[in-house]
């Protein structure tokens, strides 16, 4: 399994599979990355300073991605970890947690203190993984992402395991 920042050329594959995934979950299409207009265009949208999205391959097959970047409508140290989405095939094998943390990585290394996320109330799996990597919840949204559909709210702190 290898992690490795976007190409130009994944971007279709992987909208293909952040879409698949998103269906499976019964997420909304209004209010949700779904509609995000960027899902089609992930290379371009994380070709930015501070910016980046990370693929999973193995055999040149694309089987998820999540990104990282500054919280948009945010002034301050926060990015947000964004697109975190993965097909069944590879889910509850450790996988989300070695990208969460490379995306964690870099985060540090551009000077982000924190990491904002927003996910749907019955994505339990997803908020078990977020909780162990040491998010917690919050009482509300912060930024403006456009997710209004999304009503769970996590930070985390990253100088809290700053051992490096």
């Amino acid at each position: 399994m290898i992690i490795r920042p976007i190409k130009k050329e994944d971007n279709a594959t992987i909208a293909k599979v952040l879409r698949t995934v998103l269906v499976e979950m019964g997420v909304p299409k209004v209010g949700t990355a779904y509609a995000d207009k960027a899902l089609d265009i992930l290379y371009e949208t994380y070709d930015r300073p501070q910016a980046e999205y990370f693929v999973m391959e193995e055999d040149g097959k694309l089987l998820g991605g999540t990104g990282i970047a500054q919280l948009d409508n945010y002034d301050g140290p926060v990015c947000e970890l964004q697109k975190m989405y993965f097909l069944a095939e590879i889910r509850g094998k450790g996988y989300g947690m070695q990208m969460m943390q490379k995306c964690l990585d870099f985060a540090k290394k551009q000077g982000f203190e924190q990491v904002y996320i927003e996910t749907m109330p019955y994505m339990k799996d997803a908020q078990k993984l977020y909780k162990k990597a040491g998010f917690y919840y919050i009482d509300g949204p912060m930024g403006d992402t456009g997710h209004h559909a999304c009503p769970v709210h996590l930070l985390k702190d990253l100088n809290e395991d700053n051992d490096d």
